[in-house]
């Protein structure tokens, strides 16, 4: 059976549809000229609408109502096998869906569109001239938006394509300035990102220059930590905070008197009991201030407490950790806190072999740089007294990745500091 309107002339709903006489639009109210279907905007001659329907007749009638309501923008087909194809092609702004087509019915298209991430969200309006009310719960649950019984009537018709094309113009807004915030906040975290890396480098560095003749170690034992911490498993994101975490190891040098750090010869008992205070002047430059002087510098003024929203963040956290504990030892005969084997944070633990290896194999006021073998066998001999044995496999598996940190971040003669992000 062909669908068609029936007992109502194409030419006559087609003229009823026609703009209003200057005498009679003179009688309409202001309300009732802004709600006029009939005239078109800019928008609605740009819709794209597709009609889906078997009977050539009915898509003549479909679209010759919305062509007489200003739409223009139309792709139509009677064989609904090709459906899919022409959607995934003009991504129209709305489908016109007939249901009972031979070959592929209108609910197979809605399956199709359900699980086609560029098809699911376009809204569709199914023509049928079926009762049925499980055919129209079956087609809702699968996505269709409203719906039109055939012999269409063109107002009805009209608004209801008005209406849906309207709030797919809101979703569509809606999704693309959810797309331009995400872009944003992807833009401000890596400039954020990019000034914690800096800060973090220009404060370990600032450590470095108060002991001036270890060069590139703050670097290196960030890189030997990350290279140990990617050996036991740990996720990129984990391994690059390891990395920039472990650079502030010895940032407590700051606190060390001059005649201490910079002593070319043995330190006298008094003199090391003083340098081992590193890791605490460490651990209270880099952790977070107490709750009090967290309130008395909030509310200090309204910018402070904009400014200063975040106490901390992982990576301070984890380099407070570091500062204080790198001098630990797995048996617990370390320094400060006298810790013993997994009591000791395991980022503390991979930062006491990245950091003695580098002590081991570098210049100092006090010794000359160890061959490297020496230095691994330094090492091998504080298995399960000075470090941890798996940390310590760890760092022997990636020895080639070891070595070749160790030759890219060189110390030469007039070597100048540089960022290593």
């Amino acid at each position: 059976m062909i669908d068609t309107v029936n007992n109502v002339d194409l030419d006559e709903a087609l003229s009823d549809l026609q703009p209003e006489t200057s005498s009679s639009a003179a009688d309409k109210s202001p309300s009732d000229s802004q709600s006029n279907t009939r005239v078109a905007n800019d928008q609605t001659r740009k819709a794209g609408i597709m009609i889906v329907d078997d009977e050539s007749y009915n898509v003549l009638v479909v679209r010759k109502f919305l062509q007489h309501a200003g739409y223009e923008n139309f792709v139509t087909t009677t064989e609904s096998p090709q459906a899919i194809d022409l959607m995934k092609r003009d991504l129209p702004d709305v489908v016109l869906l007939d249901i009972m087509m031979p070959d592929v019915s209108g609910i197979d298209i809605l399956r199709v569109m359900k699980i086609t991430p560029e098809l699911s969200t376009i809204p569709v309006i199914i023509l049928t001239a079926s009762p049925d009310p499980a055919l129209k719960t079956q087609a809702l649950e699968l996505g269709a938006t409203d719906f039109l019984a055939k012999p269409v009537d063109p107002s009805e018709l009209v608004l209801r394509v008005r209406n849906v094309l309207a709030a797919k113009s809101n979703f569509d807004m809606l999704a693309r300035y959810s797309v331009d915030l995400e872009r944003q906040v992807q833009e401000r975290t890596r400039a954020l990102e990019a000034s914690r890396r800096h800060i973090i480098f220009c404060l370990a560095r600032a450590s470095e220059f108060r002991d001036n003749d270890t060069g590139h170690h703050v670097i290196r034992v960030g890189k030997y930590a990350g290279a140990i911490a990617r050996e036991l498993g740990y996720s990129p994101s984990q391994v690059e905070g390891l990395e920039q975490a472990a650079q502030l190891h010895d940032v407590g040098k700051i606190g060390i008197p001059d005649e201490i750090l910079h002593k070319p010869g043995k330190l006298s008992p008094d003199q090391y009991n003083f340098i081992k205070k590193h890791t605490g002047f460490g651990k209270q430059i880099i952790e977070c201030m107490s709750e009090g002087e967290w309130q008395n510098l909030k509310g200090h003024t309204k910018l402070g407490g904009k400014l200063l929203a975040v106490k901390s963040e992982p990576i301070m956290r984890m380099a407070s950790r570091i500062a204080l504990t790198h001098h630990e030892w797995w048996n617990g005969e370390g320094y400060p806190l006298g810790l013993a084997g997994e009591d000791i944070p395991i980022e503390g633990r991979i930062t006491a072999v990245a950091d003695v290896f580098d002590a081991l194999s570098c210049k100092r006021p006090y010794k000359k740089p160890f061959p490297r073998q020496k230095c691994f066998d330094m090492l091998e001999e504080k298995r399960g007294t000075q470090f941890d044995g798996r940390v310590l496999d760890a760092f022997f598996s990636c020895k080639d990745e070891i070595i070749d940190i160790q030759i890219r971040y060189a110390d030469l003669e007039q070597t100048n500091y540089a960022d290593p992000n």
